[in-house]
């Protein structure tokens, strides 16, 4: 990686098209890290607290987003959602790429913060596709798997406010075309 000044990168889309397994990809090259999104959902499977996420009680997070530490928060299927300002900001004084796994609202949200962000959607090759995904998981019933198509279905109505699109057919290309895009994106300390 050049160097250069930091940047928020925000890979949004659907549930089950990928992210989190893009992002694993992003975080093995030198100077990218995550910032870890607080949420009020219960863990799934094996996810650990503070590092997965920061699974936070309901009433801890609306105290949070009064005292001003979230730079974004949303709702998301019932669940809120939200990134602690003082995580990105301490990647950002590094020069370092922080990537952000947020939705479309929170993405929205992050272009008007002031801070060097970019913006990328991650789609799935087709519908039929991610329902195949997201029954895999084996996290959700059918009702709630169709929940979650109709809300991807809206999502991407939207990925054309972004700046990158990107179908996740195979996740090292994925990962190639964000991290090239990335890097054009850089200014130079």
């Amino acid at each position: 990686m050049t160097a250069g000044a930091g940047l928020v990168a925000v890979i949004s889309g659907p549930s089950g098209v990928g992210k989190s397994t893009v992002i694993e990809g992003l975080l093995r090259r030198p100077g990218y890290r995550r910032s870890i999104t607080a949420t009020t959902r219960a863990p799934r499977g094996a996810e650990k607290d503070g590092v997965d996420y920061l699974f936070l009680a309901r009433e801890g997070f609306e105290a949070d987003v009064r005292r001003g530490r979230f730079l974004e928060h949303a709702t998301v299927h019932g669940n809120l959602y939200g990134t602690p300002r003082d995580g990105v900001e301490s990647v950002l004084a590094r020069g370092e790429v922080c990537l952000l796994n947020i939705d479309v609202q929170g993405a929205c949200s992050l272009r008007t913060s002031g801070l060097p962000v970019v913006t990328i959607f991650l789609l799935p090759p087709s519908l039929e596709e991610l329902e195949r995904r997201l029954g895999r998981r084996g996290t959700e019933d059918p009702a709630a798997v169709r929940r979650r198509l109709e809300t991807a279905r809206a999502e991407m109505a939207e990925k054309d406010r972004f700046d990158l699109e990107v179908v996740n057919r195979e996740v090292a290309q994925a990962v190639e075309v964000i991290a090239s895009f990335i890097e054009s994106r850089r200014r130079p300390r």
